[in-house]
């Protein structure tokens, strides 16, 4: 059976990475010599998808010369950024109606593949999106609090100390709903918590945030590790 396409956002301008982003865009940063989108490339091709979109803006042509050769469908975002909301709005496209899943691909996993984790809770006669979600104790290179805390039956609310690890699986029907051209996902997200619809799986590995220059190394050291 094949898996729901993937949405990779690669299109942020990565000012949290200071200098290494001046010739380049945070998602080409490389990370035990491998640039970020390739691990999360890794990732989404291990499921199988249908489709592999990635949304670029920022040093587009970098990342574009870097998947040429691969049949990843690239979705330019030229006049303005649209944030993760319009972004993905604007690659339906390409992706179709169905749910999608969605990846940021400036974190590093170790442990089972969150997609993978993902597709196997989700259930969309009760769900309208399901998050992965990582607890605070499992995070590396966090320096803010948590995201959301998750009841007993895995709906989720705001506050708490599960971190969004930056993979989901989403209906999208409710982007049509925002008026606005640029917006976050946050928005879609308040809309499906409002009707007890959001839910969230306990990724069961380790997690750690690359969004600074201080998280590339303490990537590299996670991903080294031999005891987890």
């Amino acid at each position: 059976m094949t898996a729901p396409s993937v949405m990779i956002f690669a299109a942020g301008f990565g000012t949290r990475m200071r200098h290494l982003t001046a010739d380049r865009p945070k998602p080409m940063i490389p990370v035990c010599d491998r640039p970020l989108i390739d691990h999360a490339l890794s990732l989404a091709q291990e499921i199988s998808p249908e489709k592999i979109v990635i949304n670029t803006h920022y040093k587009a042509e970098v990342l574009h010369a870097h998947l040429d050769q691969t049949d990843v469908i690239i979705c330019h975002e030229d006049a303005d950024i649209l944030d993760t909301g319009g972004g993905l709005r604007n690659a339906l496209g390409h992706l179709g109606t169905e749910p999608v899943l969605t990846m940021n691909p400036d974190v590093v996993w170790r442990g089972a593949n969150p997609l993978s984790v993902l597709l196997d809770h989700w259930e969309p006669s009760e769900m309208d999106a399901l998050l992965c979600c990582v607890p605070l104790t499992r995070t590396i290179g966090r320096s803010a609090g948590g995201d959301f805390q998750m009841a007993e039956d895995g709906r989720l609310s705001r506050g708490g100390d599960l971190v969004y690890g930056g993979v989901q699986i989403l209906k999208t029907d409710r982007l049509a709903t925002v008026p606005d051209q640029v917006f976050s996902l946050n928005r879609i997200w308040d809309q499906i918590a409002a009707q007890k619809r959001l839910y969230a799986v306990e990724y069961p590995g380790f997690w750690c945030d690359v969004g600074t220059p201080e998280g590339i190394p303490l990537a590299e050291e996670l991903l080294s590790r031999d005891d987890i």
